[in-house]
Protein backbone atom coordinates (compact mmCIF):
# COMPACT_ATOMS: atom_id res chain seq x y z
CA UNK A 1 0.00 0.00 0.00
CA UNK A 2 2.74 2.67 0.79
CA UNK A 3 4.56 1.54 -2.55
CA UNK A 4 1.47 2.18 -3.92
CA UNK A 5 1.25 5.54 -2.55
CA UNK A 6 4.62 6.41 -3.57
CA UNK A 7 4.09 5.70 -6.78
CA UNK A 8 1.27 8.59 -7.53
CA UNK A 9 2.91 10.86 -5.31
CA UNK A 10 6.06 10.66 -7.91
CA UNK A 11 3.47 11.17 -10.47
CA UNK A 12 2.26 13.69 -9.12
CA UNK A 13 5.45 15.66 -9.22
CA UNK A 14 6.46 14.67 -12.28
CA UNK A 15 2.93 16.20 -13.67
CA UNK A 16 3.48 19.37 -11.49
CA UNK A 17 7.32 19.82 -13.29
CA UNK A 18 5.85 19.11 -16.91
CA UNK A 19 3.31 21.57 -16.46
CA UNK A 20 5.79 23.86 -14.55
CA UNK A 21 8.04 24.07 -17.90
CA UNK A 22 7.42 26.99 -20.70
CA UNK A 23 5.52 25.92 -24.00
CA UNK A 24 7.97 25.16 -26.82
CA UNK A 25 7.76 28.00 -29.59
CA UNK A 26 5.68 27.14 -32.98
CA UNK A 27 6.27 29.66 -35.50
CA UNK A 28 3.10 30.25 -37.44
CA UNK A 29 2.52 32.67 -40.17
CA UNK A 30 1.26 36.41 -39.27
CA UNK A 31 -2.09 36.76 -39.46
CA UNK A 32 -1.11 40.16 -41.39
CA UNK A 33 0.75 39.78 -44.41
CA UNK A 34 3.24 42.43 -45.26
CA UNK A 35 2.09 45.05 -47.05
CA UNK A 36 4.61 44.02 -50.02
CA UNK A 37 2.62 40.40 -49.89
CA UNK A 38 -0.57 42.37 -49.37
CA UNK A 39 -3.41 40.49 -51.61
CA UNK A 40 -4.15 42.17 -54.84
CA UNK A 41 -7.93 43.54 -55.02
CA UNK A 42 -10.30 41.64 -57.45
CA UNK A 43 -10.51 42.37 -60.87
CA UNK A 44 -14.40 44.03 -61.38
CA UNK A 45 -16.24 41.29 -63.04
CA UNK A 46 -16.08 43.11 -66.63
CA UNK A 47 -12.24 42.33 -66.59
CA UNK A 48 -12.57 38.82 -65.34
CA UNK A 49 -15.39 38.10 -67.91
CA UNK A 50 -13.30 39.31 -71.01
CA UNK A 51 -10.11 38.37 -69.88
CA UNK A 52 -10.31 35.25 -67.62
CA UNK A 53 -13.45 33.73 -68.70
CA UNK A 54 -13.98 30.66 -71.04
CA UNK A 55 -17.35 32.81 -72.28
CA UNK A 56 -15.41 35.52 -72.93
CA UNK A 57 -12.72 33.69 -74.79
CA UNK A 58 -15.85 31.56 -77.04
CA UNK A 59 -17.75 34.93 -77.90
CA UNK A 60 -14.08 35.91 -79.56
CA UNK A 61 -14.11 33.08 -81.04
CA UNK A 62 -17.64 33.28 -82.65
CA UNK A 63 -17.57 36.85 -83.97
CA UNK A 64 -14.00 35.94 -85.82
CA UNK A 65 -15.12 32.63 -87.60
CA UNK A 66 -18.09 34.24 -88.31
CA UNK A 67 -16.12 37.37 -89.98
CA UNK A 68 -13.83 35.07 -91.70
CA UNK A 69 -16.86 33.21 -93.38
CA UNK A 70 -18.26 36.98 -94.09
CA UNK A 71 -15.25 37.62 -95.69
CA UNK A 72 -15.12 33.95 -97.79
CA UNK A 73 -18.47 34.88 -99.58
CA UNK A 74 -18.14 38.93 -99.94
CA UNK A 75 -14.68 37.58 -102.12
CA UNK A 76 -16.62 35.47 -104.49
CA UNK A 77 -19.56 37.55 -105.48
CA UNK A 78 -17.63 41.04 -105.22
CA UNK A 79 -20.44 43.59 -103.66
CA UNK A 80 -21.41 46.78 -105.38
CA UNK A 81 -21.01 48.67 -101.60
CA UNK A 82 -18.57 48.88 -98.97
CA UNK A 83 -19.79 48.32 -95.86
CA UNK A 84 -17.94 52.20 -94.98
CA UNK A 85 -20.71 54.44 -94.76
CA UNK A 86 -20.45 57.46 -96.92
CA UNK A 87 -19.43 60.99 -96.04
CA UNK A 88 -22.31 63.34 -95.08
CA UNK A 89 -25.23 60.52 -94.87
CA UNK A 90 -27.55 59.92 -91.72
CA UNK A 91 -28.36 56.89 -89.67
CA UNK A 92 -32.09 57.36 -90.85
CA UNK A 93 -30.84 57.46 -94.31
CA UNK A 94 -27.51 55.60 -94.35
CA UNK A 95 -25.60 54.91 -97.98
CA UNK A 96 -22.18 53.36 -98.45
CA UNK A 97 -19.31 53.51 -100.34
CA UNK A 98 -18.95 51.96 -103.78
CA UNK A 99 -16.97 49.32 -104.43
CA UNK A 100 -16.03 49.48 -108.48
CA UNK A 101 -12.97 47.35 -109.02
CA UNK A 102 -10.57 48.28 -105.95
CA UNK A 103 -8.85 45.62 -104.11
CA UNK A 104 -10.52 44.13 -101.24
CA UNK A 105 -9.91 44.64 -97.20
CA UNK A 106 -11.09 44.61 -94.17
CA UNK A 107 -10.76 47.35 -91.15
CA UNK A 108 -10.87 46.60 -87.42
CA UNK A 109 -9.87 48.46 -84.63
CA UNK A 110 -6.73 47.42 -82.45
CA UNK A 111 -7.10 47.38 -78.68
CA UNK A 112 -9.57 44.51 -77.60
CA UNK A 113 -10.63 43.93 -81.19
CA UNK A 114 -7.51 42.67 -82.82
CA UNK A 115 -5.58 42.33 -79.07
CA UNK A 116 -5.63 42.24 -75.25
CA UNK A 117 -4.43 44.91 -73.18
CA UNK A 118 -4.21 43.17 -70.16
CA UNK A 119 -0.57 44.16 -68.69
CA UNK A 120 -2.56 48.06 -68.55
CA UNK A 121 -5.72 46.59 -67.25
CA UNK A 122 -3.60 44.78 -64.72
CA UNK A 123 -1.68 47.84 -63.89
CA UNK A 124 -5.21 49.50 -63.62
CA UNK A 125 -7.21 46.92 -61.20
CA UNK A 126 -4.32 46.25 -58.81
CA UNK A 127 -4.46 50.16 -57.97
CA UNK A 128 -7.85 49.81 -57.69
CA UNK A 129 -8.47 52.28 -60.94
CA UNK A 130 -10.70 52.11 -63.95
CA UNK A 131 -8.55 54.75 -65.91
CA UNK A 132 -5.33 56.53 -65.25
CA UNK A 133 -4.07 58.58 -68.88
CA UNK A 134 -0.27 58.78 -67.66
CA UNK A 135 -0.60 54.93 -67.24
CA UNK A 136 -1.96 54.72 -70.60
CA UNK A 137 0.32 57.17 -72.63
CA UNK A 138 3.08 54.77 -70.10
CA UNK A 139 1.59 51.76 -71.85
CA UNK A 140 0.98 52.84 -75.84
CA UNK A 141 4.71 54.73 -75.79
CA UNK A 142 6.65 51.24 -75.43
CA UNK A 143 6.02 47.47 -77.44
CA UNK A 144 4.34 45.27 -75.13
CA UNK A 145 4.03 41.54 -75.14
CA UNK A 146 1.31 41.25 -72.35
CA UNK A 147 -1.01 42.36 -74.73
CA UNK A 148 -1.69 39.11 -76.53
CA UNK A 149 -4.36 38.33 -79.80
CA UNK A 150 -8.21 38.34 -79.21
CA UNK A 151 -8.88 34.87 -79.42
CA UNK A 152 -9.49 33.62 -82.52
CA UNK A 153 -8.23 36.71 -84.43
CA UNK A 154 -4.84 35.34 -85.36
CA UNK A 155 -6.08 32.56 -87.16
CA UNK A 156 -9.18 34.47 -88.82
CA UNK A 157 -7.02 37.35 -90.12
CA UNK A 158 -4.60 35.25 -91.40
CA UNK A 159 -6.88 33.47 -93.60
CA UNK A 160 -8.31 36.51 -94.95
CA UNK A 161 -5.04 37.76 -95.73
CA UNK A 162 -5.02 34.57 -98.00
CA UNK A 163 -7.94 35.33 -99.95
CA UNK A 164 -5.77 38.20 -100.98
CA UNK A 165 -7.75 40.96 -98.53
CA UNK A 166 -6.10 43.91 -97.45
CA UNK A 167 -6.31 43.88 -93.33
CA UNK A 168 -6.18 47.28 -92.01
CA UNK A 169 -5.93 48.31 -88.12
CA UNK A 170 -7.65 52.16 -87.51
CA UNK A 171 -7.35 52.28 -83.95
CA UNK A 172 -7.05 55.80 -81.68
CA UNK A 173 -3.90 55.00 -80.52
CA UNK A 174 -2.26 58.69 -80.52
CA UNK A 175 -0.38 58.79 -83.66
CA UNK A 176 3.23 59.53 -82.16
CA UNK A 177 2.77 55.67 -80.62
CA UNK A 178 2.87 54.16 -84.24
CA UNK A 179 6.08 52.36 -84.22
CA UNK A 180 5.12 50.80 -80.84
CA UNK A 181 1.91 50.06 -81.85
CA UNK A 182 2.95 48.07 -84.85
CA UNK A 183 5.71 46.37 -82.68
CA UNK A 184 2.83 45.30 -80.23
CA UNK A 185 0.79 44.10 -83.26
CA UNK A 186 3.33 42.23 -84.87
CA UNK A 187 4.61 40.41 -81.34
CA UNK A 188 0.90 38.99 -80.80
CA UNK A 189 0.70 37.85 -84.48
CA UNK A 190 -2.46 39.95 -85.49
CA UNK A 191 -0.08 41.74 -88.03
CA UNK A 192 1.61 43.12 -90.71
CA UNK A 193 0.86 46.54 -90.21
CA UNK A 194 2.32 49.60 -91.66
CA UNK A 195 1.56 53.27 -90.77
CA UNK A 196 -0.42 54.85 -92.60
CA UNK A 197 -1.24 51.86 -95.24
CA UNK A 198 -2.48 49.22 -93.15
CA UNK A 199 -2.25 51.27 -89.70
CA UNK A 200 -4.06 54.16 -88.83
CA UNK A 201 -4.24 55.97 -85.75
CA UNK A 202 -5.78 59.32 -83.73
CA UNK A 203 -4.69 62.13 -85.73
CA UNK A 204 -3.81 60.73 -88.68
CA UNK A 205 -5.08 61.98 -92.16
CA UNK A 206 -7.74 64.55 -90.83
CA UNK A 207 -6.21 65.13 -87.38
CA UNK A 208 -9.20 64.25 -85.75
CA UNK A 209 -10.04 61.37 -82.85
CA UNK A 210 -13.09 60.16 -84.67
CA UNK A 211 -12.71 57.35 -86.97
CA UNK A 212 -14.81 58.43 -90.25
CA UNK A 213 -11.72 60.12 -91.92
CA UNK A 214 -9.58 57.81 -91.79
CA UNK A 215 -12.20 55.27 -93.06
CA UNK A 216 -13.21 57.63 -96.01
CA UNK A 217 -9.60 57.71 -96.55
CA UNK A 218 -9.55 53.71 -96.76
CA UNK A 219 -12.54 53.82 -98.74
CA UNK A 220 -11.26 55.60 -101.39
CA UNK A 221 -8.44 52.99 -102.38
CA UNK A 222 -10.47 50.10 -101.18
CA UNK A 223 -13.68 47.91 -101.29
CA UNK A 224 -13.79 47.20 -97.63
CA UNK A 225 -15.72 44.01 -96.99
CA UNK A 226 -16.10 44.00 -93.67
CA UNK A 227 -15.15 46.07 -90.15
CA UNK A 228 -14.53 44.84 -86.73
CA UNK A 229 -14.50 46.55 -83.73
CA UNK A 230 -15.71 46.97 -79.66
CA UNK A 231 -17.50 50.07 -79.64
CA UNK A 232 -19.62 51.67 -82.14
CA UNK A 233 -17.32 54.67 -83.40
CA UNK A 234 -15.29 51.50 -84.84
CA UNK A 235 -17.82 51.82 -87.21
CA UNK A 236 -19.72 54.86 -87.57
CA UNK A 237 -19.16 58.15 -85.74
CA UNK A 238 -23.13 59.09 -86.23
CA UNK A 239 -23.37 56.75 -82.66
CA UNK A 240 -21.06 58.56 -80.95
CA UNK A 241 -22.90 62.31 -81.26
CA UNK A 242 -22.41 64.44 -78.38
CA UNK A 243 -26.08 64.53 -76.59
CA UNK A 244 -27.36 60.46 -77.65
CA UNK A 245 -28.66 59.05 -74.32
CA UNK A 246 -27.77 55.38 -73.91
CA UNK A 247 -31.00 54.45 -74.78
CA UNK A 248 -31.50 56.37 -77.90
CA UNK A 249 -27.51 55.35 -79.16
CA UNK A 250 -28.90 51.51 -78.33
CA UNK A 251 -32.36 52.24 -80.62
CA UNK A 252 -30.22 53.77 -83.77
CA UNK A 253 -28.21 50.90 -83.92
CA UNK A 254 -30.19 48.89 -83.81
CA UNK A 255 -32.44 49.86 -86.47
CA UNK A 256 -32.66 50.50 -90.00
CA UNK A 257 -29.62 50.17 -92.61
CA UNK A 258 -27.75 50.80 -90.07
CA UNK A 259 -28.69 47.61 -87.82
CA UNK A 260 -29.22 45.41 -90.80
CA UNK A 261 -24.78 45.63 -90.62
CA UNK A 262 -24.23 43.81 -88.09
CA UNK A 263 -23.02 40.22 -88.69
CA UNK A 264 -23.58 41.11 -92.38
CA UNK A 265 -20.34 43.53 -92.59
CA UNK A 266 -20.17 44.92 -89.40
CA UNK A 267 -18.86 42.45 -86.19
CA UNK A 268 -18.81 43.85 -82.61
CA UNK A 269 -16.06 42.22 -80.16
CA UNK A 270 -17.48 42.40 -77.05
CA UNK A 271 -16.01 44.80 -74.28
CA UNK A 272 -17.40 45.29 -70.93
CA UNK A 273 -14.46 46.87 -69.48
CA UNK A 274 -14.19 50.39 -71.09
CA UNK A 275 -15.90 52.57 -73.50
CA UNK A 276 -18.70 54.84 -74.38
CA UNK A 277 -21.07 51.65 -73.78
CA UNK A 278 -20.17 51.14 -70.10
CA UNK A 279 -22.43 53.99 -68.84
CA UNK A 280 -26.19 54.93 -68.22
CA UNK A 281 -27.61 55.93 -65.25
CA UNK A 282 -30.09 53.20 -63.61
CA UNK A 283 -33.29 54.77 -65.06
CA UNK A 284 -31.50 55.17 -68.96
CA UNK A 285 -30.58 51.54 -68.24
CA UNK A 286 -33.73 50.00 -67.50
CA UNK A 287 -37.17 50.69 -69.87
CA UNK A 288 -40.13 51.75 -67.32
CA UNK A 289 -42.17 48.83 -68.29
CA UNK A 290 -38.65 46.41 -67.51
CA UNK A 291 -38.39 47.72 -63.86
CA UNK A 292 -39.43 45.46 -60.97
CA UNK A 293 -39.33 46.58 -57.13
CA UNK A 294 -38.65 43.04 -56.22
CA UNK A 295 -41.99 42.58 -54.20
CA UNK A 296 -44.77 41.04 -56.52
Amino acid sequence: MMRRAAFFASALALAGCVAAQPAPVVSTPSAVAPASEARAPEPPGSMQWLYGSAEGAAASVQTYRALQAFVEAAVRRRPDSSVVLTEGTTLAQATREPCGAKPFAVVLDADETAIQNQGLEYALAVRGVTSDRALLNRWQEQPRSAAPAMPGAVEALNAIRELGVTVIFNTNRDSPTAAATRATLEQAGVGPAEHLKTLFLRGDVDGKSGKDGRRWHIARSYCVVAMAGDQMGDFTDLLNERGLSPRERRRLATSGSVGALWGNGWFLLSNPVYGPGVRGSIDEVFEPENRWDGER
